[in-house]
């Protein structure tokens, strides 16, 4: 039996803005990488429709300044893309994993188009040059580590 995590988003003041529950597919001492079920109404959302039960495999980082959630579609088990949360690096512990939103995403569509979301939001954040620079550098890694040259 897989082990019970809980997952919180939170904002730059530290509150929860979100919060659900998932199982432990792997875990290191730097990353933890977990499967979940998205628990949110069928919305579209750029070439594709998020489902509730939307199968998500999450891989949460202590030493990145990012996450990556694997979409797969509850229908037909097919690969939807990658979304990918620029954020301070998650905090583990035993039951939990948390990290702090700073709203810059990154959309890697299954035919690996990329889409940069939330520039502006992430633009309004009151966050320090050295903050702003680990963020834009997290950035530019997703893009690497998704192909773009």
């Amino acid at each position: 039996m897989r082990d019970a995590i809980k997952v919180l988003k939170k904002n730059l003041k530290d509150e929860i803005t979100w919060q659900y529950g998932g199982q432990v597919l792997h875990r290191e001492p730097n990353v933890v990488v977990l499967e979940a079920f998205f628990n949110r109404p069928d919305m579209p959302f750029m070439d594709v429709a998020f489902k509730e039960n939307d199968r998500f495999v999450e891989t949460f980082y202590t030493d990145r300044w990012y996450n990556i959630f694997e979409i797969y579609d509850r229908d037909d088990g097919r690969r939807k893309g990658w979304y990918c949360n620029v954020c301070r690096p998650a905090v583990l512990t035993d039951g939990a994993v948390s990290y702090v939103d700073l709203a810059l995403d990154l959309w890697v569509s299954a035919d690996g188009k990329q889409t940069v979301l939330d520039e502006d939001e992430f633009a309004d954040l009151p966050l320090n040059d050295s903050e702003r620079d680990k963020a834009w550098n997290a950035l530019a890694e997703l893009q690497q580590l998704f192909g773009k040259q």
